[in-house]
């Protein structure tokens, strides 16, 4: 086991010094055209925002929902960003989307010092879902690469393109199908930006009827995916479910094999991607669960050339900390299992009720993981594990050494207002996304968007924050200048705005 190092409070703070004078040396950079800068955070953001026309057209009374596979309704509310999410009671569904704004941050302060708009007419992102836009940043021979997925095709201020169909004419049996068409349907799309802001886009078959959420470019050379599928009642795997392609193995963890192409609405070819171990199931208390829901992943990160991924939504399945020997490629991707890390949770979502509800992964080292938990389960995950959860490996086995929450969990941003009036008030749940920096003193520097709750009609269309905490990577229990600190808010709460992905960039 390691050993708790001995660290002052000056030693501390003196990693997120580091991070702040090394971006003030960028300016050479950005003569060079840089988008991206070394020693950046970037973030990810939509907004409900009428300048870039991400406002949905609605009449109440008269515009058509989705409400089953079988019915439509009309909408219930209006336009305005504080009440059009009232429209989800008529159409679990409801969504809107909006362009994707990469924003280049010093990591100390929070100045934003570049903001980059992904074109929409590419790529869009869908509001209020705050499990989509993660962001992994990688560096290679042909320099730094920004990716992250979104939707292709679809343009601004379209309605439920987050339950969509992936290829037109995917799922009879999904109710955005029987609302909108059989043509109504959006390739989720891997896009890939260079520090320059080039951007190149690779549409996959994957995430039919529900979520695209992280994506990354391997050590490899292949794209990874996570995300869900099958808002439709497709409940066996094969053929003969009526979906093609069958939107319970084209969902989890997905290979991918790059097109980049220069447009969204690049051809894709056959058996580009593929999902690993597909068709996974679980029987809980004598009952299948829904097929295609229990690979429901949001997290994702590569380390030590394995992936790492987490489940924790949704009442299927076991919500925890995943992994694959190795990198699975597309021909092999079905045959490779996964399994639970060692020491995390084995037990099922539909029995714990949600003890953990994890996001994301940051390895600061072989031995040392911290798992960002938004606390959206039960009472058990909401007072014991949401915040920021440090683990050691000892043994093979993870143990949870510790969760950081001081400042975090429980704060409550009161008065947002802006001009469709005030927001509910927004308390503050947990993390989800999760990036960090481990500094030459031994400090980890982690930054993460916050998980938020309200009495909003969707409450992941509410303003939420990016927050700064350091740790001591020695340290297996809470050092005391750890457990005095609180985290700091780098970015919001904004009116209108949802921040989803961070990424470390060196």
């Amino acid at each position: 086991m390691r050993k708790s190092g001995i660290f002052s409070a000056a030693s501390l703070l003196a990693g997120s010094c580091v991070l702040a004078l090394a971006a003030q040396s960028d300016a050479a950079l950005a003569a060079k055209g840089l988008q991206i800068q070394h020693n950046s955070l970037v973030v990810s953001t939509t907004s409900y925002d009428k300048t870039q026309g991400a406002i949905a057209n609605l009449t109440v009374g008269a515009t058509v929902l989705a409400k089953s596979n079988t019915a439509t309704s009309l909408a219930v509310a209006d336009n305005g960003y504080v009440n059009v999410w009232n429209n989800g009671s008529a159409d679990g569904n409801f969504s809107v989307t909006a362009a994707i704004t990469l924003l280049d941050v010093n990591p100390g302060s929070g100045t934003v010092r570049h903001t980059i708009l992904v074109p929409s007419s590419q790529v869009v992102g869908s509001f209020s879902s705050k499990s989509e836009g993660g962001l992994h940043v990688t560096n290679d021979a042909s320099g730094l690469h920004i990716v992250f997925m979104g939707y292709g095709k679809a343009g601004v201020g379209a309605l439920d393109v987050s339950n969509s169909d992936a290829v037109a004419g995917q799922d009879p049996t999904n109710p955005v199908t029987f609302a909108f068409g059989s043509n109504y349907a959006f390739p989720r799309t891997i896009v890939s930006m260079d520090a320059l802001g080039n951007f190149k886009y690779t549409p996959t078959l994957a995430y039919g009827g529900d979520n695209p959420r992280n994506a990354l470019l391997g050590s490899n050379g292949l794209y990874y995916a996570v995300g869900n599928s099958n808002a439709g009642n497709a409940s066996t795997f094969g053929a003969g479910n009526g979906t093609n392609p069958d939107v319970t193995t084209t969902t989890g963890l997905e290979a991918v094999n790059p097109i980049d192409a220069a447009s969204a609405s690049a051809a894709i070819p056959a058996n580009n991607s593929a999902e690993v171990n597909a068709g996974l199931q679980f029987t809980v208390n004598g009952k299948l669960d829904k097929a295609g829901k229990d690979t429901n992943f949001r997290g994702l990160a590569e380390f030590g050339g394995a992936l790492y991924f987490t489940k924790g939504s949704g009442s299927n399945g076991i919500d925890t900390v995943y992994t694959v020997p190795g990198l699975p490629t597309v021909a092999n991707a079905g045959a490779t299992a996964i399994s639970v890390i060692p020491g995390f949770p084995t037990d099922f979502a539909k029995v714990s009720g949600g003890d953990y509800t994890p996001f994301g992964i940051f390895f600061a080292d072989a031995n040392t993981m911290y798992v960002a938990d938004e606390g959206a389960g039960n009472s058990t995950d909401a007072t014991t594990h949401a915040g920021l959860q440090k683990w050691s490996l000892v043994n093979g086995t993870w143990q949870l050494d510790y969760v950081l929450r001081n400042g975090l969990v429980g704060v409550v941003d009161a008065g947002l207002n802006g001009p469709d009036g005030q927001y509910p008030d927004v308390t503050t749940t947990g993390l989800r996304n999760l990036t960090g920096h481990v500094n030459a003193n031994g400090v980890v520097t982690l930054w993460a968007t916050t998980a938020t709750t309200s009495s909003s009609g969707d409450v992941g269309a509410n303003p939420n924050r990016v927050v700064k905490i350091n740790d001591v990577l020695a340290a297996t229990t809470i050092p005391r200048q750890v457990a005095k600190q609180a985290f700091k808010t780098i970015l919001g709460p904004k009116y209108g705005t949802v921040y989803h992905g961070v990424a470390y960039a060196q």
